[in-house]
């Protein structure tokens, strides 16, 4: 910047500018933030994973320990596939059943079953638990039992970052098991807690629309005995009186609680009918003579976790009138109800009778 010859003419110059490069400099240098340990958050590390519940320990020992289940991402393939479709058998029509077909609804465990799809990859797990009961139908696989059951919790294991189309367990990888079971009691007695878990073989049908998904599964009748619940394919009237299954993961504060599979509870709940949705979410009624489609079926009280699946049953005739979903709000008025599909939805995965082996 300073030639030799103005250093040796103005050496006070050549001084003082150099000195204010210096500052200038230095000045730069102080806008530089320095990291120093004194002002790093210290955040603390996260918490380990909870430990794993008696029931869940014991479906992921039943998933590690199995050899015939199907994987998890065969039930999702067939799920899709199978949509929509129509057995060649139909389902009787049991609008009044007989006093051996009617459940027992003094005890909680009459005719319900817990199904469970399971994704284990290494320490990490997802479990999705629902509600389901068996059919009076004769399964496409020989010796295996129909249950039906909701369809929203394969939909939300599906979904989960650990099944992923690109995750491990979604390819089968090594350390990587999935499955899906039908768990029953497996002990004499209900206070032991011991399960007996079925692998389920595949999808037989489904009506996502209606939340619904039919399974097959292989369950060793003379060792568990599960009956079947009977079916009505007629609607129940609005303040019809119902009895619904409702779940509970720990122990609750009300009465009649029964322990139920793997430590769980069970009750039978009063309820009743309040009315129906069709498919573009207007409220409809049950008028004679016409036919409007019921997509939906509302009552109250409305269900507890883990009782998506399982049966309504009219009080008077011991039949199945719908299937629980789960709860909604509508309004601040009405508050939540619950949320379910008639049973005659259920008829449209099955062949009408005297139409068996048309298709």
């Amino acid at each position: 910047m300073f030639s030799v010859r103005n250093r040796l003419l103005f050496p006070s110059k050549c001084y003082r500018a150099r000195s204010y490069l210096e500052r200038c400099t230095s000045n730069r240098q102080r806008l530089f933030a320095t990291v120093t340990p004194g002002i790093l958050p210290s955040f603390e590390p996260p918490s380990p994973p909870p430990p794993l519940s008696l029931f869940d320990g014991q479906l992921l020992s039943a998933l590690d320990a199995s050899t015939d289940h199907t994987p998890l991402s065969k039930i999702v393939k067939q799920y899709v596939t199978n949509t929509g479709d129509v057995l060649d058998v139909s389902l009787p029509y049991e609008p009044r059943p007989s006093e051996s077909r009617r459940p027992s609804l003094t005890q909680a465990h009459s005719g319900i079953v817990l199904i469970a799809h399971c994704v284990r990859d290494g320490s990490e797990n997802k479990i999705t638990l629902s509600s389901g009961f068996a059919l009076d139908a004769p399964s496409p696989s020989k010796d295996e039992t129909l249950i039906l059951t909701c369809a929203h919790t394969l939909e939300e294991v599906r979904r989960s970052p650990l099944f992923f189309p690109e995750s491990p367990a979604f390819s089968g990888l090594p350390g990587t098991v999935t499955g899906s079971f039908c768990i029953t009691y497996g002990g004499e007695r209900v206070e032991d807690m011991a399960i007996a878990t079925h692998p389920v073989t595949g999808v037989v049908s489904a009506l996502p629309r209606s939340d619904l998904l039919l399974l097959s599964c292989k369950i060793d009748q003379s060792k568990h005995l599960l009956k079947t619940l009977p079916i009505s394919p007629y609607p129940a009237h609005a303040d019809t009186s119902v009895k619904t299954h409702f779940v509970a993961l720990t122990i609750p504060n009300s009465e009649g609680w029964h322990p139920w599979i793997g430590g769980t509870w069970g009750k039978w709940i009063d309820g009743k009918v309040l009315g129906y949705r069709d498919f573009a979410g207007r409220e409809t009624e049950i008028k004679p003579g016409t036919y409007d489609p019921l997509s939906h079926l509302l009552f109250k009280p409305y269900p507890t976790p883990g009782s998506s699946g399982g049966p309504i049953i009219e009080e008077s005739s011991g039949a199945v009138v719908g299937v629980t979903l789960g709860s909604r709000m509508d309004n601040r008025v009405e508050g939540m109800r619950g949320w379910g599909v008639p049973s005659e939805a259920i008829y449209e995965m099955f062949a009408l009778p005297g139409l068996e082996g048309k298709k």
